[in-house]
């Protein structure tokens, strides 16, 4: 599907204005939309790649700037020391009550829309996997897709590094999506266990995948990047919304 030109919105949130780009495909009925969580970096080329080909299966795909409180508008980081160090103290600055805030005004802007169906889904990758799942808590998403998701184990998400996400797992309603890579030091053999283990115990409906590839092997950018998992884990994620969200 051909996608209009990328738009993007400042969104108003409790903390401030955050600006969220738009892959719109050119349609002329409502569509479903999916919010897009980036990595530690914000909205960088691979993002952007990832939303245009979720887009043109036919997606509204918001991706907001997790950061939006301590970064220029549009501001992406360098996949270098300094943007890995910047991001990674950012993730442990930010509140988990401005996370989620973010996730709830994105929510209420898409359902504004015109040209959304309403249906919303979650999709995120490493810091976003872990806001795309605490996203899906709310009863307006239907789908969430979690891909190599930080920090869940840990509970470290957030000021303070004590975030709630394994206490709350009986508040996911939506159809969840867990992609791992088992040679991920981020997220390891327990703690992945962890996580299988409390979202069972929740009586959680989820598929759960683990691919023999590092962290960020989704990255089309880098040396972890596996074109063949990747190219494989894109098919799922579109058979995922189209089973869960269309």
């Amino acid at each position: 599907m051909r996608l209009l030109p990328v738009t993007f919105n400042d969104i108003d949130t409790p903390s401030g204005p955050m600006r969220t780009h738009l892959f719109v495909p050119d349609a002329d009925r409502p569509l479903p939309a999916v919010i897009l969580y980036s990595e530690i970096y914000q909205m960088t080329g691979p993002i952007a790649r990832t939303a245009a080909m979720i887009a043109g299966q036919g997606y509204i795909v918001a991706v907001p700037e997790v950061y939006h409180e301590y970064a220029e508008p549009g501001e992406a980081f360098a996949y270098d020391t300094e943007g890995t160090d910047r991001g990674n103290r950012l993730k442990t600055t930010k509140s988990i009550d401005a996370f989620d805030s973010d996730a709830r005004s994105t929510i209420d802007y898409l359902r504004t829309l015109a040209t959304c169906s309403g249906k919303i889904a979650t999709i995120g990758i490493c810091l976003g996997g872990h806001l795309a799942f605490r996203a899906a808590m709310n009863r307006d998403v239907v789908a969430g897709i979690c891909l190599y998701a930080t920090d869940i184990h840990k509970r470290s998400l957030g000021a303070g590094m004590c975030d709630d996400t394994l206490d709350r797992m009986a508040d996911l309603r939506a159809e969840m999506l867990m992609i791992w890579g088992r040679q991920d030091p981020h997220i390891p053999a327990d703690g992945r266990r962890i996580i299988y283990d409390a979202m069972t115990d929740a009586g959680t409906s989820f598929t759960w995948h683990e691919f023999n590839g590092q962290h960020a092997f989704m990255r089309d950018e880098g040396h972890r990047y596996d074109p063949a998992i990747a190219h494989l884990v894109y098919s799922m994620i579109y058979q995922h919304l189209n089973q869960h969200v269309d």
